[in-house]
C-alpha cells in the first residue's frame, strides 16, 4: 500500500488512552500506550470490524490477528525533513518478508489542522504485537536476579537474529539496519522452547554500501552515524570514518557481535568503559578493547566468546559477513543442540 497523505479524521486521547484512530479504511479501539521515544508513542490498539467489512479476508493470513490486537506507532511530524524520514521506514520496512523481521502491516500519514490553523502531519505504522519485551527488557530483569541464559537459548536466539539479518543483507544492494541492539530485539516466549527473536524498527535502515573519497564525507557519515546508531553498539568505522574508506554491511556484524555479549552477559560488551576513570568509550569499541564480566555457572564454552571475538574486530575488512556468522552459528548448534 502506498504512502497516503488523507484528511482522515483520527480522534486521539493520548492523556488517557482513548479514543479511535482509522488507518486507511480500519478502524482501531486505543487500548493503552506501551512505548515511546522521540517524536514517536508506541499504542496497543484493537481493530473494529463491522459486520459487513469482507476486508480481512483479502488479507495475508500472517498479517491478521488472532485476538484483534496489533501495536500502533503514531509519530508526530514537525518538519518536511521529519515526513521524508518516516516515508524512508516505511518505503524500506516494505522491502523485507521475513518471519524474524517485523512486518509492516498497514500505514496512513494524516494532515492535521491545529487550532490556530497551522498544517502537520501525524504517521500511523501498524505492526503484529509483542508484549513479552524486548532482549534489553529482559537483560535488566536477569541482571538484576543474577540470571543467565542457557547456551541452547543463546544460539537459537542468535540465529533468528542472523536468519533475519541475512535477508537484510541479501539485497542488490545489501540493506543495513544500523541499529541492531537488544532493544531493537523482541522477544517471545514460549513454553517449553527457546524464544522467538524479531528484529525491528528500520527507521535507520539503508543501502549499506558507501564510498568514503573525503573528509567531510567521513564527517558527514560520523554524523549521521551518532544520530541514527546507538552508541554502545556502534561500530568503530562510524565513530572515527577514514578520509578514504568503502563502507559496507560489515558495519551490522559489529552491532550483532555486541548483541550476541548482551545475550550471553545481560550488558553490553563496551560500557563498561564509562564507569572508570578516565575511561571513554569510543576509545572501548575502537580498539576492541573486550572485558569478559562473570557469567553463568557452568560457564558458556569457549567457542561462544571466540565467536564474539570475530565479530568484534576493530578493522571491517577483518569481520566476518552475515553468511559466515550464519554458517557458524548452525556449526554451534549442531554440536551443543543434538
Amino acid at each position: 500500500m502506498g504512502c497516503s497523505i488523507s484528511g482522515l479524521n483520527a480522534l486521539y486521547e493520548t492523556a488517557t488512552g482513548g479514543g479511535d484512530v482509522w488507518i486507511n479504511e480500519r478502524r482501531f479501539r486505543v487500548l493503552r500506550q506501551i512505548g515511546e521515544g522521540g517524536f514517536a508513542f508506541v499504542y496497543l490498539v484493537r481493530e473494529l470490524q463491522p459486520a459487513s467489512d469482507a476486508e480481512p479476508a483479502r488479507r495475508h493470513a500472517a498479517h491478521v490477528s488472532e485476538d484483534g490486537t496489533y501495536a500502533m506507532k503514531k509519530v508526530l511530524i514537525q518538519s518536511k525533513e521529519q515526513l521524508d524520514l518516516v516515508r524512508e521506514e516505511i518505503r524500506v520496512s516494505s522491502l523485507f518478508n521475513h518471519p524474524n523481521l517485523l512486518p509492516l502491516l498497514d500505514h496512513a500519514i494524516i494532515a492535521v489542522k491545529s487550532t490556530q490553523g497551522d498544517w502537520s502531519h501525524e504517521a500511523y505504522l501498524l505492526f503484529p504485537v509483542h508484549l513479552d519485551g524486548t532482549l534489553f527488557d529482559n537483560a535488566n530483569l536477569m541482571l538484576s536476579r543474577k540470571e543467565f541464559y542457557s547456551t541452547a537459548d543463546v544460539l537459537q536466539i542468535f540465529h533468528q537474529m542472523c536468519d533475519g539479518l541475512k535477508h537484510m543483507h541479501s539485497f542488490d544492494p545489501p540493506y543495513a539496519h544500523n541499529d541492531v541492539k537488544p532493544g531493537n530485539v523482541l522477544i517471545t516466549g514460549r513454553k517449553g522452547q527457546a524464544p522467538v527473536a524479531t528484529l525491528m524498527d528500520f527507521g535507520s535502515a539503508r543501502p549499506a554500501r558507501k564510498q568514503i573519497r573525503s573528509r567531510s564525507e567521513a564527517l558527514q557519515l560520523q554524523e549521521w552515524a551518532a544520530e541514527h546508531c546507538s552508541a554502545p553498539y556502534r561500530a568503530p568505522e562510524l565513530w572515527d570514518c577514514p578520509s578514504h574508506a568503502d563502507i559496507d554491511e560489515r558495519t551490522d556484524i559489529w552491532s550483532l557481535g555486541c548483541t550476541l555479549y548482551a545475550i550471553m552477559f545481560n550488558v553490553s560488551p563496551f560500557e563498561y568503559a564509562l564507569g572508570e576513570s578516565g575511561g571513554s568509550l569510543q576509545l572501548a569499541i575502537v580498539n576492541g578493547q573486550l572485558k569478559w564480566p562473570a557469567g553463568p555457572n557452568p560457564p558458556y564454552p569457549d567457542e561462544l566468546r571466540q565467536f564474539v571475538i570475530w565479530m568484534l574486530q576493530p578493522q571491517p575488512a577483518m569481520r566476518p559477513h552475515i553468511g559466515d556468522v550464519f554458517l557458524h552459528v548452525n556449526k554451534l548448534i549442531a554440536k551443543y543442540l543434538s
